[in-house]
């Protein structure tokens, strides 16, 4: 009976320990607190940007540039005149002041930022703060504030899909911190990631960014930084110093 009672003792206390092991087992996060973001089912399509796909860089007032930055891709200004800085800069490309083609891209690059700042989803993701350390799958991202990516990296994460699109609208600024990147998985491209913002964005100093940057205001760019997507502003200043732009 004593040994009976004994091995009865050793089963429950075992259980105990079991049922515990599995309260305090870690499970994977699904909210916006966790490091990736929900998953959406909502497949959007792609941001038509007409004339202006052909642009790695479009300003609204003036474009200026300071060393050997690299652009692979057409520079177009309107309306304007205040093209500084090639050389030493570097264009693969063409140069466009005014004129009927710029004119257009600037009309597209303005329907393109108003067809992403008016997309809605019923499992859209609202996004605050810093981005950094996150990974974002297809989809719709909202944020309602001004948006950084001040520690750590942020990943796109495609899934297997090469077709899938990313759409992140930015309510006011967009800040990149010095050396943070962005990075693509799962087959993510740079050309179907599209950044609506409703002020101006800038990039520290070796940042290395991916996607089309649409800003109302002007973009700047630090010391090194690089670009493999666009830099589109529709009424103010691109401002380059010994970067690399590479339109994608």
């Amino acid at each position: 009976m004593k040994k009976f009672k004994f091995l009865t003792s050793i089963t429950l206390l075992a259980l105990v320990l079991i049922t515990a092991c599995k309260k305090i087992e870690p499970q994977p996060s699904t909210s916006t607190g966790g490091k990736t973001f929900p998953i959406q089912t909502t497949i959007h399509s792609s941001v038509n940007l007409g004339v202006a796909q052909n642009f790695a860089v479009i300003a609204g007032s003036s474009i200026t540039n300071t060393g050997p930055t690299n652009i692979t891709g057409d520079l177009g200004l309107s309306p304007g005149t205040s093209v500084g800085g090639f050389p030493p800069g570097i264009l693969n490309g063409t140069l466009y002041i005014n004129g009927a083609l710029v004119e257009q891209a600037k009309l597209d690059m303005t329907a393109a930022y108003n067809d992403a700042a008016g997309r809605v989803a019923t499992d859209m993701v609202t996004v605050a703060g810093n981005l950094g350390g996150r990974t974002m799958t297809p989809g719709l991202y909202k944020s309602t504030s001004t948006l950084a990516l001040s520690s750590g990296d942020l990943t796109f994460d495609a899934k297997g899909d090469a077709n899938a699109v990313f759409i992140i609208q930015v309510a006011s600024a967009l800040t990149v911190t010095s050396g943070r990147k962005v990075i693509l998985a799962g087959g993510a491209q740079a050309g179907n990631i599209f950044w609506q913002i409703g002020s101006s964005a800038s990039f520290g100093t070796t940042s290395s960014f991916k996607g089309t940057i649409i800003a109302l205001g002007s973009i700047t760019f630090s010391t090194g930084a690089e670009l493999h997507g666009r830099a589109l502003a529709r009424n103010g200043t691109v401002t380059m110093e010994s970067n690399v732009f590479v339109k994608e």
